[in-house]
């Protein structure tokens, strides 16, 4: 497991019950994780300085339940990197504090072809509030950023902006495929590629999307948009039960004939409990 371990504004105090608790800077949330089955060490419902409970209901999804009034949104860096932090529905807040492990990994391997004087032209997909994104134009690549959702999209600008990035990131706002399927028309070329796919979803027109029937084939897809060398191809996924080597075998068998090496990995975070929550899987192919 690959633990995002370098945070100083976020942290997980304590888990149990299907809930985790957690410190965003100055504010306390605790939030339902599907992960955490075991027992709580404590009632986490009556730790004393909860700011907001994001509570499930019966009848699917949730609403946030209040303490105090809060902010409409609050900012947390990540090393030179910040975000805007903001409650949303379905207990979301618009960052995934875990990701910090794939952001580093992706800066070191894009710094070090910067270096050599290679300019690196990136293709997010599923990108969401741009923590990728952002992460990668810091480490000077160009990025093409992708995502259907416009608000979603407007906030990866704000973070971009909060995190000193005014150029180098292009945002689309669009279905993920037909993008992919647009830029293969067109010829367009990407050193590397990164997607983070939800685990179901349906498109503006109905299109429906599951990650067990559909990943494949659009991995399958993007990889025609990389180059002959690419830098990197990396896999995010949050589905509960897919296991990290899925994502491996998919890399496998897609990009194991060309020259590089593959990883597959879970993502984590560290708890003041001792122990680590489990986030979601990773797989990357890497040459550099």
């Amino acid at each position: 497991m690959r633990i995002a371990s370098g945070w100083k504004d976020y942290k997980i105090i304590a888990t149990g019950d299907g809930y985790k608790l957690e410190q965003w800077k100055d504010i306390i949330l605790l939030r339902p994780d599907p992960q955490v089955i075991w027992k709580g060490e404590r009632n986490l419902f009556a730790y004393p300085h909860i700011d907001a409970i994001y509570m499930r209901s019966e009848r699917g999804g949730g609403a946030w339940n209040f303490k105090r009034q809060l902010p409409n949104f609050w900012t947390i860096q990540y090393k030179n990197l910040e975000f805007k932090v903001q409650l949303m529905g379905f207990k979301h807040t618009g960052l995934f504090p875990e990701q910090a492990v794939n952001w580093e990994r992706m800066q070191s391997l894009i710094e070090r072809s910067v270096a050599t004087g290679r300019k690196i032209k990136i293709l997010n997909l599923f990108a969401y509030t741009g923590g990728a994104s952002i992460a990668c134009a810091k480490a000077g690549a160009e990025v093409v950023h992708v995502d259907a959702a416009k608000n979603m999209v407007e906030r990866a600008g704000e973070n971009a902006r909060l995190s000193g990035i005014n150029k180098g990131i292009r945002y689309i706002i669009d279905d993920c495929k037909k993008f992919v399927l647009r830029e293969l028309k067109r010829g367009n070329r990407y050193d590397a590629i990164l997607m983070d796919p939800p685990s179901y979803g349906r498109g503006p027109n109905g299109e429906l999307w599951k990650i067990e029937d559909h990943l494949f084939d659009f991995v399958a897809l993007a990889t025609q948009l990389l180059v002959e060398k690419p830098l990197f191809m990396l896999i995010n996924s949050y589905t509960t039960g897919l296991q990290p080597m899925v994502l491996g075998n998919i890399l496998q068998l897609l990009l194991g004939d060309r020259v590089g090496k593959i990883e597959a990995y879970e993502v984590g975070l560290p708890t003041e409990e001792g122990i680590y929550l489990p986030c979601g899987a990773g797989g990357i192919y890497y040459n550099g």
